[in-house]
């Protein structure tokens, strides 16, 4: 399963906000990845605000790119609104990539 939660993670790390040049795992908007048995994987997510344009695809691009891994039996994906998300919460790989550190 870890193995599983590996791939998952370089995938979201190819899924990029419109917005931020950065991809949703480092901007932080990834909450929770959870296997379940039978490898069904488990996303709870949020957007940079409730109005993002990408608020309508971007959990189906997760969605999509999730399943195309290997292994992949089912994937849910849930948004989330709380907490909110801020700055706090990306990488410092983000922080330094957008000039904010």
């Amino acid at each position: 399963m870890e193995e599983l939660k590996d791939k998952v993670i370089e995938k979201l790390q190819t899924i990029f906000d419109p917005e931020i040049p950065v991809s949703i795992y480092e901007l932080g908007l990834i909450y929770e990845i959870n296997i379940l048995p039978i490898n069904n994987v488990q996303i709870v997510m949020t957007l940079t605000a409730p109005g993002c344009p990408a608020a309508q695809s971007l959990p189906v691009e997760v969605d999509q790119k999730l399943r195309e891994i290997e292994g992949v039996n089912d994937v849910h994906v849930a948004v989330t609104w709380t907490p909110a998300w801020d700055k706090s919460r990306m990488s410092e790989v983000a922080q330094l990539e957008l000039g904010w550190l």
